[in-house]
């Protein structure tokens, strides 16, 4: 019997620290990202189309932490009028610049050698995604912009701007956290 408990204190023991690293608290600047964790269904409208016509979209997003609790990794399966993209997304904060990052890679509806890359900014509950896009062959700039209304709401719009200051909205919709 004292060897099995002697055993047993062992494998606890052992056992603590994979335990309590993957369970550790995150930093204050990735407890900011955690809002997004969980299942999101996001439904909204393309304002500005070729043809003129807005169109509908849909994304289904599930986001967890990586098992170090460094990277928060979200795969999306957009339906954008009926062109489906699925694509994996990874937000963190790098520690060296002091900035939130924002990758994201195609499994379809986009090249798989042109992933998104975006410096992300976060203020109180607005989370800006800045990036670069063309328009009719014309370098834009991009970016999207989440305002948190709660844990379980969320607006989105993506805007656009030949200037860097002056904004369009081309996409708006709405994310809610399912249960």
């Amino acid at each position: 019997m004292k060897r099995i408990l002697f055993l047993l204190f062992f494998v606890a023991v052992g056992s603590v620290p994979s335990f309590a690293a993957g369970n550790r608290p995150l930093s204050p600047e990735l407890q900011k990202l955690d809002i997004s964790v969980g299942r999101w269904v996001y439904h909204g409208k393309t304002l500005k189309t070729k043809s003129g016509k807005t169109a509908s979209w849909t994304w289904n997003e599930d986001c967890q932490w990586s098992p170090d609790h460094v990277f928060l990794e979200c795969t999306f399966t957009n339906d954008w009028a009926g062109k489906m993209v699925k694509s994996l997304v990874v937000d963190t904060y790098n520690t060296k610049d002091h900035t939130y990052w924002h990758y994201e890679l195609f499994a379809s509806g986009s090249a798989g050698d042109s992933p998104f890359v975006s410096r992300m900014t976060i203020k109180g509950n607005t989370w800006i995604e800045y990036g670069p896009d063309t328009d009719h062959g014309k370098k834009v700039h991009e970016r999207i912009v989440y305002r948190w209304e709660s844990p379980t709401r969320v607006n989105v719009a993506i805007e656009t701007s030949t200037d860097g200051a002056h904004w369009v909205t081309i996409d708006q919709g709405e994310g809610i956290k399912q249960p």
